[in-house]
């Protein structure tokens, strides 16, 4: 059955109460189900798209390290769930196509036809700027703090962190600086990326009416931002290996929380 093209979608009404949905906490869990039901439903697919997004992560923070840049690793992590929506649009696909009956094949997670067409990429070339921008900010912050004193490797970093004052300071600004980053690229980005997926729209429309979603929907998508942030830190300590699963488990559960506001 051919995926049909929707109409532009209408503008979000005024009234707070039309957009609201009134989620619990707890529907958060129910996303996570039904992301998990995606998976094992022809998991070959997702996990060749989980190995992928490993195997990318893998090469990028080697390639830190080896050319001197470990210092820019941490706010790399961070940065890496900034742009995460996007690299999972495959994964949106075939949550789209399971739940409209048709094939879901590993080339049609790769070579996805969105009905938003180049708006997808121009998002992501947005999503990317303030990755870099984050980036940025942190190395500045780190600068702020301890001046010229050079990054002082990763084998060093935690004592220089957790042993001084100003370590836990830095901890403190930074963490605050990089939370307010997170909130604003996942209120932009986490309903925007299926919906330029699935509906003819430009990307700003796109990430501004995900915003507003999120800011009318507060308890519950933040306790799928919070599901989002410890499964990645869990995937962080087991070297990056736990993404082969988690990366697709995240991308087909956030397809049913953009269904769940689109219906």
């Amino acid at each position: 059955m051919a995926h049909e093209i929707p109409a532009v979608l209408p503008p979000l009404p005024r009234d707070r109460s039309a957009i609201a949905r009134g989620y619990a906490p707890s529907m958060a869990l129910d996303w996570l189900a039904a992301g998990w039901r995606d998976f094992r439903t022809q998991p070959g697919p997702s996990v060749v798209y989980g190995l992928g997004v490993f195997a990318v992560s893998l090469i990028v923070v080697v390639g830190f390290v080896r050319f001197g840049l470990d210092y820019i690793l941490f706010p790399a992590f961070a940065g890496f769930m900034v742009i995460g929506p996007v690299l999972a649009v495959g994964l949106y696909e075939k949550s789209r196509r399971l739940a409209a009956g048709e094939p879901a094949t590993l080339a049609d997670m790769v070579f996805v036809k969105a009905a938003s067409q180049g708006q997808i990429l121009f998002t992501g070339v947005l999503l990317c700027g303030l990755m870099l921008l984050w980036m940025r900010a942190a190395v500045i912050i780190y600068a702020l703090f301890f001046g010229l004193l050079p990054f002082p490797g990763l084998d060093h970093i935690a004592p220089m962190l957790f042993a001084t004052p100003t370590g836990w300071v830095l901890l403190i600004v930074g963490t605050a600086v990089g939370a307010l980053f997170a909130a604003f690229s996942f209120a932009i980005s986490v309903l925007a990326i299926p919906m330029l997926l699935d509906r003819r729209i430009d990307c700003l429309t796109a990430m501004g009416t995900s915003m507003q979603l999120v800011w009318n929907n507060l308890p519950a998508l933040l306790a799928w931002g919070a599901i989002v942030l410890v499964l990645f830190l869990l995937s962080l300590v087991t070297g990056l290996l736990g993404l082969i699963v988690v990366f697709p488990l995240l991308g087909h559960g956030t397809w049913h929380v953009y269904r769940a506001f689109s219906s």
